[in-house]
């Protein structure tokens, strides 16, 4: 049986449900994902959706995190929360003969969160360690500037771990208000798949659900990054050059020509070696290891990004020739051998992107998501087979915002 949209009423709420069969193997996977509801809700506790996810995965305010987390392993029960920028994201796997143990564990753990000041303050001070070290994790620093450059003033600007100042400033009253606002029926939407029936599982969903309250549905924001071209250089003790870059790039997920800058992504920095990025900067002339750069298409947001490390003397020297190769790209476009080996390589490896079940509920989802049609694989391969040359140079050339790069540079 293949992926399906269906829908659970829960308190008159039609709650939609990404799901598939799956007899082969005897598991139960569940996701419960709440729409707007990442840290693009933090406002100006940065870090605030992140902590709200540690602080559920410490169980139980009856329990305690031990005696939860025991209760989990007795049974081999999987039960985590995590966050994007756009979603907040509570999973529960388990065997199926075990799976009413781990509905009945994440109820409890939706009835009674670990909301004690003692957690919290672990929470905060083990936060606000690994912020300290990754003060000298120069990959790290520089995409984070690099985001503050492109995204200024939104909450793309913050890094979603938050900040020393920020996450100290997280109060359990905080952390309250973001979950009871994040997690409603009406934000939710629920994945979920393995060897159970949708009656069964519309069952243990509106036994499950009615503790959560109907909420309202978060507001959606959208981005659009800078095309000022900024640059900013920090100076640390390092023997790297760390080279985060990126762009505006006019594009949305349902634009009817995404599959073409599916495959100018490819071409230019998406594909490793191969790539143009990294033909040109490692393998002729050796400046760095590796070299990416590729457009990243959000709802939210979208835009184009790579990066490199080089030596710190070569650094003005790769900088210079990212910008060259980004403005010959748009100028020249690509060639017809490097349309004809994306073209081999996105379309021969597409069955590998949906072997395993949760590929499938994950695809399915992202495109429920997104407002797209449930074939819409299969309708973007057929058109990535008939690309012409002419075409893809054409739609290349005409997003000359591509060549507006800003950079982020950590060096000594």
């Amino acid at each position: 049986m293949g992926t399906e949209i269906k829908h659970i009423k829960v308190n008159n709420i039609n709650i939609p449900v990404i799901f598939e069969k799956q007899k082969t193997l005897p598991t139960f996977n569940l996701q419960l994902v709440f729409q707007n509801s990442g840290y693009i809700q933090d406002g100006k506790l940065s870090g605030l959706a992140n902590l709200s996810a540690k602080l559920l995965n410490e169980g139980t305010k009856s329990l305690g995190s031990v005696k939860f987390a025991q209760k989990l392993e007795e049974k081999a029960i999987s039960l985590s929360v995590s966050n994007g920028f756009e979603t907040f994201v509570i999973e529960l796997s388990s065997l199926t003969d075990v799976q009413d143990d781990g509905l009945k564990l994440l109820k409890k753990l939706l009835k009674d969160p670990n909301y004690s000041k003692e957690t919290l303050e672990k929470l905060k001070t083990l936060q606000i360690g690994a912020l300290k070290r990754k003060e000298n994790d120069f990959d790290y620093v520089s995409k984070n500037e690099l985001k503050k450059e492109l995204f200024q003033n939104t909450p793309l600007s913050m890094p979603s771990s938050g900040t020393i100042e920020s996450i100290s400033n997280i109060s359990l009253e905080d952390i309250k208000m973001f979950l009871d606002n994040a997690i409603n029926l009406n934000n939710m939407i629920i994945v979920a798949g393995g060897d159970i029936s949708f009656k069964d599982l519309e069952h243990q969903m509106k036994s499950l659900l009615t503790v959560l309250p109907l909420g309202e549905k978060s507001s959606f924001e959208s981005f659009e990054a800078s095309n000022q071209a900024n640059e900013v250089v920090l100076e640390k003790e390092t023997q790297q050059a760390y080279i985060y870059f990126g762009s505006p790039y006019d594009i949305n997920v349902k634009d009817k020509n995404a599959y073409m800058a599916k495959v100018a992504s490819f071409i230019l920095g998406g594909s490793g070696f191969g790539s143009r990025l990294m033909e040109e900067i490692r393998v002729k002339r050796g400046l760095a290891y590796s070299a990416y750069g590729y457009i990243s298409v959000n709802k939210s947001h979208s835009y184009f990004t790579g990066h490199l490390q080089t030596k710190n003397e070569t650094a003005n020297e790769a900088k210079e020739l990212v910008s060259k190769l980004v403005n010959e790209f748009v100028k020249n476009g690509v060639t017809k051998e490097e349309l004809e080996a994306a073209k081999n390589f996105l379309t021969g490896s597409e069955p590998l992107r949906t072997e395993t079940l949760s590929q499938r509920l994950n695809r399915s989802f992202t495109y429920f998501y997104r407002g797209l049609e449930q074939n819409h694989a299969k309708k973007e391969l057929k058109n990535i087979e008939s690309l012409t040359l002419e075409e893809l140079n054409q739609y290349i050339k005409s997003h000359k915002e591509i060549t507006k790069l800003s950079y982020s540079i950590v060096r000594k």
